[in-house]
């Protein structure tokens, strides 16, 4: 089983950029589908990016398209979002997600069965 710890979040004017790290334990992250995904207040679980197995495939949610990057660092075993161009509505609890019976992003958090803890961010308007 893989473990996720997110680190990362924290407090940023609108405008300004952050990036996330997901740390993953055991098993290498090419074994896994792996995923961002935020929650804000009040709204459901929504997916931000995701890339698959093999990496050569990302899927990104409309709204961030443009503004996020999700990328691996195999050799640290961690998975980044950067985030630029930051805007009120990125305000969330932010998820890093992996699916073992995936091969591609799925959108739907059912579809992942490995969770982190959770990180805030919180862009000020």
């Amino acid at each position: 089983q893989v473990q996720l710890v997110e680190s990362g979040g924290g407090l940023v004017q609108a405008g300004g950029s952050l990036r996330l790290s997901c740390a993953a334990s055991g098993p290498t992250l090419n074994m896994y589908v792996m995923a961002w995904f935020r929650q804000a207040p009040g709204k459901e679980r929504e997916i931000v990016a995701a890339f698959s197995r093999s990496g050569d495939s990302t899927y990104y949610t409309d709204s961030v398209k443009g503004r996020f990057s999700i990328y691996r660092d195999n050799a640290k075993n961690t998975v980044l979002l950067q985030m630029n161009s930051l805007k009120s509505e990125d305000t969330a609890v932010y998820y890093c997600a992996a699916s073992d019976f995936l091969i591609s992003p799925s959108a739907g958090p059912t579809s992942y069965n490995y969770w982190g803890q959770g990180t805030q961010v919180t862009v000020s308007s």
